[in-house]
């Protein structure tokens, strides 16, 4: 549930662009990035039950997407800043789910890799082209990273269930390519000419259902059709 809900959340979050983004180009990209996620979602919540009836008809308290994901899109730069840090997380931890003991995880996994690496890639692309733009641009690339640097820490937490997981080896235990990660991040900065944002008190609880008050404005939303005509078909 977990990997199901961080992408049907990030999916949802992203189609809230959809006419909205600055350029038709990046409209049509983040809409594919959009339905990349809630694909993975399906397989994902799919393999964990029936995937309508998780993603429609559980309450905010459920769901056990990370905080990262749920944050508000902000402008153009807070939303490629929260792209970037995820889909960097995503991309290493699809890899080492290509492997997993579980036959079905590590197939929506290495089909996921190719779509999460042109995230990844797309995202730093705005990164960097925002980030060694005009001032303007610069301030919000900074702003945007700041904003959503303390939710970090919290893709890399391990509790029971995940260790539990991991030891059977049916999860990846992501605290072994965190060193990567943050060197990743480190390049991308300094191409970008930005700095890290000062390290905070991270922000955790998403995968105990602890969430910001913004998941539920987004369930409301997404959950208003099937809500309100339970028995409709589609």
């Amino acid at each position: 549930e977990r990997l199901g809900d961080d992408a049907l959340v990030l999916g949802q979050r992203l189609s809230e662009w959809c006419g909205h983004a600055p350029a038709l180009e990046v409209d049509l990209s983040l809409a594919n990035l959009a339905l990349d996620l809630i694909g993975q979602a399906t397989h994902f919540l799919g393999e964990a039950g029936d995937a309508d009836q998780l993603a429609f008809h559980r309450d905010v308290l459920d769901y056990k997407n990370c905080l990262l994901v749920e944050q508000p899109n902000g402008d153009f730069a807070r939303t490629m800043a929260r792209q970037w840090l995820f889909s960097t997380w995503q991309h290493l931890l699809y890899r080492e789910l290509s492997a997993s003991s579980d036959a079905a995880i590590a197939g929506i996994a290495a089909k996921g890799l190719k779509e999460v690496s042109y995230h990844r890639e797309l995202a730093q692309d705005w990164v960097v082209r925002l980030g060694d733009g005009t001032d303007e641009s610069k301030r919000r690339m900074a702003e945007g990273l700041d904003w959503c640097w303390r939710f970090v820490p919290e893709l890399f937490e391990v509790d029971e269930v995940l260790a539990g997981l991991v030891g059977r080896g049916i999860a990846a235990d992501p605290r072994l390519f965190e060193g990567e990660y943050r060197s990743a991040l480190a390049r991308g900065l300094a191409e970008a000419g930005l700095a890290a944002p000062a390290d905070t008190r991270p922000i955790l609880g998403g995968r105990r259902g602890h969430h910001s008050e913004h998941l539920g404005h987004l369930l409301a939303v997404m959950q208003h059709i099937p809500r309100t005509y339970p028995q409709a078909t589609w």
